[in-house]
């Protein structure tokens, strides 16, 4: 009797705490008045923490403009931002915190190495997860999403780009990390296709994103008399390299990561800045590179938004902005109580949806709805701290 008094007590104790935690849940989110939040999980500190801070001034931005026309379902909108300190073990913490927490749908994370360790986790039973970085590859069907054009696309884009401009021996650098690998991965395929055979990588260097200095290499890439230079990384090591550029003479053409097209770090290389300096950037970076209709509609709000706001027009304040406000959409739609599985179908059944960088279609597979035909080659003027789109979508130079 004794043992069975204890048994239900125990029973009762643990009843009463998942109550108590499941009522806590389900009044949370049928409270008309209180704020919807969303998990996000950002690099605010480490080594990507320039372009988490452009992520979190965005996510503001978009939170004052669908708080402005009602926010979701009538409830006000509000990021719940978590930092994974640029580091992929700080952020699978953080994602399988969510997961433990049931959290249907994440945000981000900001870092190609962060995201891609954190994929495995929600793959294949969700939450959703749409990371804000372009380099890693989702697997139709999972429950991973991936913001911008990818790293390969962009590849394809640049690999046009530097044919059609008559550029017939380029000299390769790039960051041994996992964005630097990836790139370099699509940056080979791009070369293998029988319209890229005339290409010609005249020296391939490699360096660790710590690294202090890069001359030796790039010397070595000046020996080769190249026409342009490639280079893949993101953060000081792109200044570390433009640096070393200006400093052994090497007056070509740089082509560098989108991951870098954010004026106000582009305005600590003023003294050391290539002549021309090009990017395979997206639609909505330049405010006159897209004809009248439903996109531009879409940019001239965000380009409205941050005006009023002083924002950055940046690649990395773009990254976080359709994909943020398609799973927006998916729960103005679906409801907020929406689960993972509701919101992935949603998204994966957009063939039309309209946003900044093009009408997105989600039966891609990689799961991002658009591709290179949403690249377009920028060229940086340190002048003005604006990007000029030189080329058509694709890649193609502007006549």
């Amino acid at each position: 009797m004794t043992n069975r008094r204890c048994r239900s007590s125990i029973i009762a104790v643990a009843l009463a705490a998942c109550l108590a935690v499941c009522g806590a849940t389900t009044a949370r989110a049928a409270t008309p008045g209180e704020p919807f939040e969303l998990p996000v999980i950002l690099s605010l500190t480490g080594t990507a923490a320039f372009v988490g801070k452009e992520e979190t001034n965005s996510l503001n931005i978009i939170a004052q403009t669908v708080n402005a026309h009602g926010g979701v379902r009538g409830r006000t909108l509000r990021f719940k931002i978590e930092d994974d300190q640029s580091s992929p073990q700080v952020g699978v913490q953080l994602v399988n915190a969510l997961v433990a927490a049931h959290a249907p749908v994440i945000l981000g994370p900001t870092f190609t190495a962060v995201c891609a360790a954190a994929a495995p986790i929600v793959k294949d039973n969700g939450p959703v997860m749409y990371c804000y970085t372009p380099g890693i590859h989702p697997a139709p069907g999972s429950y991973v999403f991936s913001a911008m054009i990818s790293s390969h696309d962009a590849a394809l884009a640049m690999a046009r780009y530097i044919r059609e401009r008559g550029w017939k021996h380029v000299a390769f650098i790039a960051s041994t990390d996992a964005s630097g690998q990836d790139f370099e991965r699509g940056f080979d395929a791009a070369l293998s296709l029988p319209e890229n055979r005339a290409l010609t990588v005249l020296t391939r260097e490699h360096f660790s994103t710590s690294d202090l200095s890069v001359t030796a290499q790039v010397a070595r890439m000046k020996g080769t008399n190249p026409d342009a230079v490639v280079t893949w990384t993101t953060g000081t090591g792109f200044g570390t390299v433009l640096h070393a550029i200006h400093d052994v003479g090497l007056d070509v053409p740089v082509l560098g990561s989108n991951g870098n097209m954010i004026p106000s770090q582009l305005a600590q290389y003023h003294d050391f800045m290539p002549k021309t300096l090009l990017f395979p950037g997206v639609r909505g970076l330049d405010r006159n590179g897209t004809a009248a209709g439903p996109v531009r509609d879409k940019q001239r709000v965000y380009f409205d938004a941050m005006a009023k706001q002083h924002g950055d027009i940046s690649f990395s304040s773009q990254a976080d902005w359709d994909s943020t406000l398609v799973v927006i959409d998916a729960l103005q739609k679906l409801g907020l109580n929406a689960n993972a599985m509701q919101i992935r179908d949603w998204i994966r059944g957009q063939h039309g949806w309209v946003g900044m960088e093009g009408v997105y279609d989600f039966s891609d597979a990689e799961q991002r709805g658009i591709n290179y035909l949403s690249c377009v080659i920028d060229q940086f003027n340190a002048g003005t701290g604006l990007f000029t789109a030189v080329s058509a979508p694709g890649g193609a130079p502007k006549k």
